[in-house]
């Protein structure tokens, strides 16, 4: 690969070797593997989700898109006013603004990954 004279190299691509934990109150570990807590990433985040049982969020209504990829367990969310249960192997898109709630209320831990379109801010993320 060949650059210009004082052009610095660029590599085509972004490793992350030590995810962001983001702080939270509630018990949900939150790693941040892109995105605007780890690395101002600003196409999107990326983050690996693990939620103890009976685990709730507030509702909220994002300007993002929200794509959820279950691992292990499932979770419960609540999407304008619809419940949708999500399990081991399944996987949901919630567009911007739709007014939802994420939760775990079974008995066990899941742990899922989501990735936000643009990245998630709590700026833009309007929890109630």
């Amino acid at each position: 690969m060949y650059r210009k004279a004082n052009v610095p190299f660029m590599k085509n691509y972004i490793k992350e070797d030590d995810p962001f934990i983001v702080p939270t109150v509630d018990l949900k570990l939150i790693e941040e593997h892109f995105g605007n807590a780890s690395n101002k990433y600003d196409k999107c985040s990326v983050a690996k989700m693990e939620v103890p049982p009976r685990w709730r969020e507030p509702f909220q209504q994002p300007e993002f898109d929200e794509i959820s990829i279950m691992v292990k367990g499932k979770i419960l969310i609540i999407i304008d006013g619809e419940k949708i249960e999500l399990d081991e192997g399944q996987s949901i898109l919630v567009k911007k603004g739709a007014r939802v709630r994420y939760s775990n209320p079974f008995d066990y831990p899941a742990i899922y990954w989501s990735v936000c379109l643009p990245p998630f801010s709590l700026d833009t993320v309007h929890r109630e």
